[in-house]
């Protein structure tokens, strides 16, 4: 609907939000006492709006509204496991199916829309951070991984910039249509 979903980190200050602007540029903030706002991803059928709360290691999902941009029952989706790395950046495929970068856990998880992990993905990099599909049928994934001057530490893969090919196909993302 041209919507921007955006979020904060947290500050010494402040814990970190989650906001909406709308076309109009009328910021609205949905959600507050977040430890760090990350990926986000809709269901195929555009009924549900998947929120990543990193420190949490929580990726919740909600009901969305497409004609007001409202979220509304908010439950847990995935909660990541004591040491397996923190959820950050996700995309949804188009199947409906989750993936989920994992920082400091050197992978990506392919979750069902149930919540079920059918899928692990290893990279030679502890801090995986985005995924997105692209490409001219979105059959390859383009996934970031983050440490590049650490790499003794953070692997030899550590800064880099990885395209793999699954088989399995994504969906274009949404552009923006904020006036300002």
């Amino acid at each position: 609907m041209g919507r921007v979903f955006c979020g904060t980190m947290p500050s010494p200050d402040h814990l970190g939000a989650l906001y909406r602007l709308d076309t109009d540029a009328r910021l609205t903030k949905l959600l507050g006492g977040i430890g760090c706002s990350n990926g986000m991803g809709f269901t195929p059928d555009r009924k549900g709006m998947y929120y990543t709360d990193s420190p949490k290691r929580e990726i919740y999902l909600f009901d969305y509204d497409q004609t007001t941009g409202a979220l509304s029952n908010q439950r847990l989706f995935v909660r990541t496991p004591e040491g397996e790395g923190v959820p950050d950046g996700m995309t949804v495929d188009a199947e409906g199916y989750v993936w989920s970068a994992r920082w400091d856990g050197g992978c990506l998880v392919r979750y069902s829309p149930q919540g079920q992990e059918v899928l692990r993905v290893s990279f030679p990099a502890k801090k995986v951070s985005s995924v997105i599909f692209g490409g001219p049928d979105y059959m390859d994934m383009y996934v970031t991984t983050a440490g590049g001057n650490q790499k003794e530490s953070d692997g030899a893969g550590a800064g880099a910039l990885f395209r793999i090919n699954l088989g399995i196909q994504g969906v274009p993302e949404f552009y923006s249509r904020i006036k300002l």
